[in-house]
């Protein structure tokens, strides 16, 4: 994590920990600029300005995540003006989660993806969001898509990154 408290990355620390430590939209939207926007990729969740920002964290994020979710960093690259985190997240799909699976009654199964945010920083302030991760894989790990029938993975894709020596190339007939 970041060492210098007025750094890109410290502050993303302190947005993150507003968002799913201490679960507090106040203190998360204090992070964030006058005119903030996030963007959930796969799902097009989010919000553009800052009242729509705070309504989709009050609404759909912040307090409406599984109990057990959990956040592993990988990797993270910080700008003067960005900070990317590389993770793996985990969670049960046991409740409601409009950003990630709008409109999907929970499954009660076991959910483990690599995630991607990459978050703007501009005059000590989150600018923006983008979170990226593969959807196809998640709906994989829920049971809403055959992974027989299509070149996908499920929690694969987090193991390897977790441990390179696991196989590659399990798509590839033949290989």
């Amino acid at each position: 994590m970041a060492s210098d408290p007025k750094s890109p990355g410290a502050l993303f620390d302190a947005h993150c920990a507003a968002e799913f430590e201490t679960r507090d939209i106040d203190a998360t939207m204090a992070t964030m600029s006058d005119c903030p926007y996030l963007t959930n990729v796969p799902t097009m969740t989010g919000g553009y300005g800052r009242e729509a920002v705070r309504r989709f964290y009050a609404t759909w994020f912040v307090g409406h995540l599984p109990e057990d979710w959990s956040v592993t960093l990988l990797s993270r690259t910080e700008g003067s003006d960005q900070v990317v985190d590389e993770v793996i997240i985990s969670f049960t799909h046991d409740c409601p989660m409009q950003c990630f699976l709008p409109g999907v009654p929970p499954t009660g199964r076991k959910v483990t993806i690599p995630l991607v945010v990459v978050a703007g920083v501009k005059d000590g302030q989150i600018t923006h969001e983008h979170i990226y991760w593969d959807q196809a894989s998640l709906l994989v790990q829920i049971g809403l898509l055959d992974q027989t029938k299509l070149p996908v993975t499920g929690a694969e894709q987090a193991a390897r990154l977790l441990d390179p020596k696991l196989p590659s190339n399990t798509l590839i007939p033949n290989a």
